[in-house]
């Protein structure tokens, strides 16, 4: 059977039948502000299509997103369909950069690629630790297409410092390679030869070979290929981590009660440790 990955953000339409499920403040009381020791040895990355909040049940909740968030505990996270465009809704609206940038405590650097009268949706990085400097890149390909981009963020890991690529690619082959060209252009424009990088998010990519990715494979290290759509009976390995500098010691998709019904992707995690 040929799945179809259901194109995002939906219709108006669609998200006037959605659940609003109004945060009630649960998660909100925890103290995810408080950073924990830096790991001299490494770090922790995740990568969550959250789905605009929308779960398999038609709820949008960005409060059980919100508690996958606590659960994965990454020092960076980069999110894709972030969605804070006011809907008509019966339960109220929630802005959820705003929210989930909030709850968690961490810095957060938006990565909207779509951007109306009624707000934006696109991307977002989290991270637990200072961000020095952050870039915008459109990568959209055509007019007739969703709008595509990335987030290239440094973030200050102690005295060391990492660079984070985050982004969410296209539907089409052409689209994504032409993307991943562009991709692998910004990383050698902005390159410091001694900063690791880590690239990485829903990169649309299921062929076993790498397909449209091959390109970024021959200069990264790509993360196993482990299955993180669709939620109910994971198949694909959309999401992907890609490394250089850096090493990944462990990577896993996590599959917990609310990671498997808060959206229509599992999140992508991996522990790094440093190459020196």
């Amino acid at each position: 059977m040929r799945l179809r990955k259901r194109r995002s953000p939906p219709g108006l339409d669609a998200l006037e039948r959605i659940e609003d499920v109004e945060p009630a403040g649960t998660v909100a009381a925890r103290d995810w502000s408080a950073v924990p020791a830096l790991d001299a040895d490494g770090f922790t990355i995740a990568t969550y299509n959250i789905h605009s909040c929308v779960g398999l049940d038609g709820r949008r909740d960005p409060e059980r997103v919100a508690a996958v968030l606590s659960e994965l505990d990454a020092d960076i996270i980069a999110l894709q369909e972030v969605d804070s465009r006011r809907v008509k809704s019966g339960r109220g609206w929630v802005d959820q950069f705003e929210y989930l940038a909030k709850l968690t405590g961490y810095h957060a650097v938006p990565g909207p690629n779509v951007v109306d009268h009624s707000g934006s949706f696109g991307n977002v990085v989290l991270s637990r630790y200072p961000i020095l400097r952050s870039h915008r890149m459109d990568l959209s390909f055509t007019a007739w297409r969703e709008p595509r981009g990335a987030i290239d963020v440094e973030v200050a890991l102690g005295s060391r410092r990492l660079r984070v690529v985050a982004t969410h690619l296209g539907l089409s082959v052409r689209e994504r390679h032409t993307q991943v060209q562009q991709l692998l252009a910004l990383l050698r424009a902005r390159a410091e030869s001694d900063t690791p990088c880590v690239l990485l998010g829903d990169l649309n990519e299921w062929r076993p070979r790498g397909g449209s990715l091959r390109p970024l494979m021959g200069q990264l290290q790509p993360s196993p290929q482990l299955a993180t759509f669709p939620t109910w009976r994971p198949l694909l390995p959309l999401d992907r981590i890609f490394v250089n500098g850096t090493s990944m010691d462990h990577v896993a998709a996590h599959r917990s009660a609310d990671a498997r019904v808060a959206s229509d992707h599992l999140p992508l995690k991996a522990v790094c440790s440093w190459n020196d």
